[in-house]
């Protein structure tokens, strides 16, 4: 595929390869937009935002079912082009998986609304409470769920009549650009953009966060990124939805069940190959039920197929990229001096690592200190609870957390104890659309999701009568 295509009126006349992790072959060419590129694309933007603000709510809700449902339509050329330039397989939690996610996401967005809200009607007058769109929005996305996160970055932009441009991951910008020209062809010009590079000569994530056409980024990746983020949007005093980084922590209480338990934990863990922000980073289990956990979770994991995406019996696939592929090495490698490698451990071919579980690590090991962001799973044995919890705790992240028991009660106290934005019981990393989401700490700032992520797509303006 060649999507050599820039926006509409640019000048961009070079483009950059994007490589098929499985292979490491081209898949097709992406532009090099330039920074006269993106000032284009943003000027185009601020002037479709002037009558795309004013859009009856009705009518922008209609808009955006319209988007769902070309999702739905294009999904199976949607996640045939994630699966080859992302990595991850065609089936279980993979790119269909995605695509279906995407288009359900997007419908549940459409269906939200922020009415009027009345807080005063007396004598003494009425006092209402509006919400305004605030703009241009600038969306930075990931390469490890290319076409999800962009739904969950554009649609709630969309829907409270901000228009956005959206600039993708060097690695994974295909399916971005697939999906804008779907979204495209059923709104009106301008409305969303994209804009692509592959990050070495020219930044256009930076550029974005420090553009004065732009009202508000949106970001997801990682912490140190957003940092940078927030510094460069400073000078505008941008809106600003930062959902980085997470080192989550599961913890797994004596009266679980370790066969019951198993599948959940290694999807908690393994999902997407480990390349989520709200996987399971960290596995702290008790003692008593230590060993029983250790085999039932080696034991599903061998039945976990990897291989190539594009095969249908494919379940998980390679490494996203060689940067990714290299740390996680590097940290098994260093785990390996200290732990017990239950299963995986060395590298395949390629940028195919296997599912990697590595049993008595502790705080000290870099496997559990640091987010992988890959397909290895430390296991940390503990005896009492509230040193545990402190350990789950003892982070700068605060992503995302879980509780696993056979006791929900027990289970729901606990989480309350945790430090993060999200607390599962008996699963791990469950997002939904009509529940917020986002991290505390340095695991980001706002929320996306739901009435609350829909809010931060708008400004307030109080009316006095």
């Amino acid at each position: 595929m060649n999507l050599h295509t820039s926006p509409e009126g640019t000048s961009a006349r070079t483009s950059f390869a994007v490589l098929n992790p499985a292979t490491a072959k081209a898949v097709g060419h992406a532009p090099n937009n330039t920074l006269a590129d993106l000032d284009a694309a943003v000027a185009r933007a601020q002037t479709a935002f002037q009558t795309w603000s004013q859009t009856p709510d009705a009518d922008l809700q209609a808009y955006c079912t319209k988007v769902a449902e070309a999702i739905g339509t294009h999904a199976e050329e949607l996640a045939q082009l994630v699966t080859q330039e992302q990595g991850k397989s065609l089936n279980g939690l993979g790119s269909r998986w995605e695509i279906g996610g995407a288009q359900a996401w997007a419908g549940y967005t459409a269906s939200l609304s922020l009415p009027v809200k009345t807080l005063q009607d007396t004598d003494q007058g009425r006092v209402e409470l509006h919400r305004k769109p605030l703009g241009v929005v600038g969306s930075i996305t990931p390469w490890n769920f290319p076409v999800m996160i962009a739904v969950w970055h554009i649609l709630p932009a969309l829907r409270t009549g901000n228009t956005v441009v959206v600039k993708p991951s060097p690695f994974t910008p295909l399916a971005t650009i697939r999906l804008v020209e779907i979204m495209q062809s059923v709104l009106p010009a301008n409305v969303v953009q994209v804009v692509t590079g592959d990050d070495k000569d020219i930044n256009l994530g930076a550029a974005m966060s420090a553009h004065e056409g732009i009202r508000k980024i949106v970001f997801t990746g990682s912490c140190a990124t957003g940092r940078r983020v927030m510094q460069t949007a400073a000078d505008t005093m941008k809106r600003l939805t930062l959902e980085l980084g997470g080192n989550d922590a599961g913890i797994v209480l004596p009266d679980a069940d370790p066969a019951a338990i198993a599948e959940g934990l290694f999807w908690g863990a393994f999902i997407n190959n480990g390349q989520t922000c709200a996987a399971m980073k960290r596995l702290y289990v008790h003692t008593s039920i230590y060993d029983a956990v250790c085999e039932h979770l080696v034991a599903f994991a061998k039945t976990i197929p990897v291989g190539d995406g594009q095969d249908e019996r494919s379940i998980l696939g390679p490494i996203q990229n060689q940067k990714q592929f290299d740390k996680v090495a590097r940290l098994v490698e260093a785990a390996k001096t200290k732990g017990r490698v239950l299963l995986g451990g060395q590298a395949g071919e390629g940028l195919f690592y296997p599912p990697t579980i590595i049993a008595d690590l502790d705080a000290s090991d870099l496997l559990v200190s640091e987010e992988q962001f890959g397909p290895a799973l430390p296991v940390i044995r503990y005896s009492d609870l509230d040193e545990a919890i402190a350990a789950a705790n003892a982070s700068e992240n605060g992503l995302g957390g879980s509780i696993w028991t056979s006791d929900i009660v027990k289970g729901r106290a606990l989480a309350n104890r945790l430090e993060c934005g999200s607390v599962w019981i008996n699963k791990h990393g469950a997002i939904q659309p009509n529940a917020p989401f986002g991290g505390v700490k340095q695991s980001g700032l706002g929320v996306e999701f739901s009435e609350e992520g829909l809010a931060e797509y708008t400004d307030i303006q109080v009316v006095f009568s």
